[in-house]
């Protein structure tokens, strides 16, 4: 078995070298970078199985670099910050974080964190339907390059909006409740808020919108979850 890898990010270099002895400690390759621009230039350059981001980063925050690194790698990101604020999980969560540890931290937990994100990103589960295009009016789902078309043009989802839209598309008309899209999308060990599917929903209507769609096709089921409807419109869903 090859040697994981790991990228840490944070401008603190106590934080950092906490971490890289114990995670070499514990067989893992580690790499550093003290800012975002150094963080991002790794993560273009080489391959990792998973990204310790701290939020406070000197030139651009932890929400910024997250976001760039989701416009080209699926990436378990991991954020460490002492902001213990549930919006700010949230948010983390919203825009491509799979998971948020509030400093300070047992390593043990730390390690149980990044184990989990690694097995989760091996074994994603995806629907049976993964090899076929998913076609409703404008709009085409290709779930094997991972593609999204809206009236001919692609549109951009971070991993896990496109992984909750697949998901919802591959099984139309079925309501799913908020539990039962979080252990699929963010696994059975996620331990977060559920309202985080409500903010990666929100994202993906709002992208689908201003690309041009002209229908809302993730419908809300009051006291449920959340359903797809592709062949009617949905009028005044939220």
């Amino acid at each position: 078995m090859s040697q994981l890898r790991v990228l840490v990010v944070d401008d603190e270099w106590k934080m950092r070298n906490l971490l890289r002895i114990f995670l070499t400690r514990e067989g893992f390759e580690v790499k550093e970078a003290t800012n975002g621009h150094e963080a991002l230039q790794l993560a273009r350059q080489e391959a990792f199985d998973v990204v310790l981001l701290d939020v406070m980063l000197p030139d651009m925050d932890g929400w910024q670099v997250c976001k760039k690194i989701r416009e080209s790698s699926r990436v378990p990101i991991l954020m460490l910050t002492a902001r213990s604020e549930t919006k700010d999980k949230v948010y983390g969560l919203g825009i491509g974080a799979d998971d948020y540890l509030t400093k300070p931290f047992e390593p043990e937990e730390l390690l149980a964190r990044v184990y989990s994100l690694i097995r989760r990103s091996a074994n994603l589960p995806v629907p049976d339907t993964r090899e076929a295009a998913l076609e409703f009016p404008r709009l085409r789902i290709l779930p094997q390059g991972r593609d999204v078309l809206i009236a001919g043009r692609p549109v951009e989802f971070t991993p896990k909006e496109f992984d909750l839209l697949v998901i919802l598309a591959s099984s139309e008309h079925r309501a799913f409740t908020r539990d039962e899209l979080v252990q699929l999308i963010w696994g059975e060990e996620y331990e977060g808020e559920v309202r985080v599917v409500d903010t990666h929903i929100k994202n993906i209507r709002e992208k689908a919108q201003k690309a041009g769609l002209g229908y809302n096709p993730i419908q809300t089921v009051w006291g449920i979850g959340y359903k797809f409807n592709g062949t009617v419109p949905a009028h005044g869903e939220e």
